[in-house]
């Protein structure tokens, strides 16, 4: 007999009523002689009783934890009622049961609270996975995707698959390649986006398009980070980027409605990408917490300590934070760690408490200075924080200075959560690695208007019409508005210092469709795990996924990446060195 209900259905109202379950023993125990069973399936838990003299007594004892058995039997009310579980006010009285296969002890313990290390988990993700804690993240990412596309497609967007073995461009992150035996010595790239086929699904005349799509990028990992990960890509025809603005927080507030029951206020915060490093040393601003960077330039003009007086007289950056608590000495100690971890050399700080000053460079302050520092923080007790270096190592370094901050005083309020586009990007940016300008988001993004005719002479200052969607301190999406016009793709290629060859090998494929008319477009591309992680309050990606990679990029269960014998490398011409 098949069952009849799960083991998360069945309530008061199903008194009396014979059922079948079938599932995983989560617990066997003993009292009174009464062996009492959890028996565990992705709804529930259901408690079964068997009675001393019940005929399958010694049988049902010897079960242990993992074992899957069938249940036959008769819901009656218990006596001790257990309100942490949907079905702790019935229990199940044994008729039958039946053992379907047996299970050795489990190298962790199949519970929300386990005791194993990552590596057990990620070896034995099978088993990681029956842990009710992880198989409710799951389903919550399950019910977030159903959520997406049931809203795209009542905005009549179409689902549409683009190609997973695709040409490589290297011009963002590292490629994985796919080796092909039937062209040898070529290679296909696994897309690290579906970024030029959504495009030229606009160019072919679909208005709206989305896909949940699976990318790949080789690149270094961290615990918001994975080689292959999924993400929801949309395009549009003919709009601008407040058409695409008010698209998407009409889906987030659906979502948070219905996948987390919180009412979200819309349109969501913007800012500018200049004013949010100014601010907050970072373009992934936390918002739920204040805490902003302040110019200390003009405070310490006439500073006699000699770090910020040589900083200031070479034209470098200096900005500081204030707390409003005192910290330890241990805290400086960990401060100071994580912004030389952030390439400062080092961290300045000095607390204030009833008009007495204490720190690294209290004894440097002046008179004038102290009055300065006592207006930025109203007057109140606490502690600040300075650092003066080049400007992009100045507010990196406090950026995460102020996260820490936050952690340490528990400034983070909890379920709560806090949008903000970030706009007007730098359209380049300098690699050091390259020694020139590259593109700061791809090279498919368009200038803003004010620097659509100039951009290519002045790619210090020039600005994308790009922009990112920040949650919490992580970015959950990015898009821009892209390039529509052929000449100017081409002025974008060759300001990337291209040459027509380069542009013709990588990209001639994609520019000859500009030929046959190209409507305005532009779209975005939210990381859906990444968004899970969140969601589910999760320390790292890998517990939202169903089977990551670890921190090194390796499977501990299936050992991916492995070698291969010669005759497949043979095959694909391949020679290892």
């Amino acid at each position: 007999m098949k069952r009849t209900h799960t083991c998360g259905e069945l309530t008061l109202k199903n008194v009396q009523t014979k059922v079948v379950l079938e599932g995983w023993v989560a617990k066997n125990r003993r009292m009174g002689g009464i062996i009492f069973l959890d028996l565990r399936d992705w709804e529930g838990i259901t408690q079964i009783v068997v009675e001393p003299k019940h005929p399958q007594y010694e049988m049902i004892n010897s079960i242990r934890n993992e074992f899957v058995i069938r249940v036959e039997g008769v819901v009656v009310e218990r006596k001790n009622k257990n309100s942490e579980l949907k079905t702790g006010e019935i229990e199940i009285s044994v008729t039958t049961v039946t053992i379907l296969s047996k299970a050795q002890t489990t190298p962790l313990i199949i519970n929300d609270v386990t005791d194993a290390l990552e590596d057990v988990r990620m070896k034995y993700r099978y088993l990681d996975l029956r842990r009710p804690v992880m198989q409710q993240k799951i389903m919550l990412r399950n019910h977030l995707i159903n959520i997406i596309r049931q809203f795209l497609q009542e905005q009549k967007f179409i689902d549409i698959e683009t190609p997973i073995l695709n040409k490589s461009t290297p011009e963002g992150a590292r490629d994985f390649l796919v080796p092909s035996r039937q062209s040898l010595h070529n290679f296909y790239a696994l897309p690290q986006s579906p970024q030029l086929f959504k495009q030229l699904l606009m160019l072919a005349g679909f208005d709206k398009y989305f896909q949940i799509a699976k990318c790949f990028r080789d690149e270094d990992l961290r615990s918001d980070r994975q080689p292959e990960f999924t993400q929801l890509d949309l395009e549009m025809s003919f709009v601008e980027r407040e058409d695409i603005f008010v698209l998407v927080e009409a889906l987030f507030k659906v979502l948070m409605a219905e996948v987390m029951n919180v009412k979200i206020k819309t349109p969501f915060m913007q800012m500018n990408y200049d004013d949010v490093i100014e601010k907050y040393g970072t373009d992934k601003p936390d918002m739920r917490y204040d805490l902003q960077l302040f110019d200390a330039t003009t405070i310490f003009a006439q500073t006699t300590f000699s770090i910020f007086a040589n900083a200031l007289q070479n034209n470098l950056s200096l900005k500081g934070i204030f707390i409003p608590h005192l910290v330890t000495k241990k805290q400086v100690e960990e401060l100071t760690r994580i912004a030389q971890q952030n390439k400062a050399k080092g961290l300045a700080w000095v607390k204030q408490e009833n008009n007495v000053w204490e720190g690294s460079i209290a004894k440097f302050i002046s008179d004038a200075e102290k009055t300065a520092l006592l207006k930025i923080s109203n007057n109140q007790t606490g502690t600040f924080f300075f650092v003066s270096d080049e400007k992009s190592v100045t507010c990196q370094a406090l950026g995460a200075v102020r996260v820490e901050l936050a952690k340490m005083f528990a400034l983070i309020p909890p379920n709560e959560y806090h949008f903000l586009w970030i706009v007007n990007w730098p359209l380049y940016e300098w690699s050091d690695e390259t020694n020139r300008y590259e593109a700061a988001h791809h090279p498919f993004t368009a200038p803003t208007t004010e620097y659509l005719n100039n951009f290519e002479q002045n790619l210090a200052t020039a600005r994308a019409n790009a922009y990112d969607l920040v949650l919490n301190g992580y970015e959950i999406g990015g898009g821009s508005i892209r390039i529509h016009q052929s000449e100017i793709q081409q002025k974008m290629f060759q300001s990337l210092q291209l040459s027509a060859k380069e542009i013709e090998s990588k990209f001639g494929w994609f520019l000859n469709a500009f030929n046959y008319g190209v409507p305005p477009h532009g779209g975005i591309a939210f990381g859906l795990d990444r968004l899970a992680m969140i969601l589910t309050n999760s320390d790292s990606i890998r517990d939202v996924i169903a089977f990551p990679k670890n921190a090194s990029g390796s499977d501990p269960m299936t050992e991916a990446p492995s070698s291969v014998d010669s005759k497949q490398l043979d095959e694909l011409g391949i020679k290892l060195k």
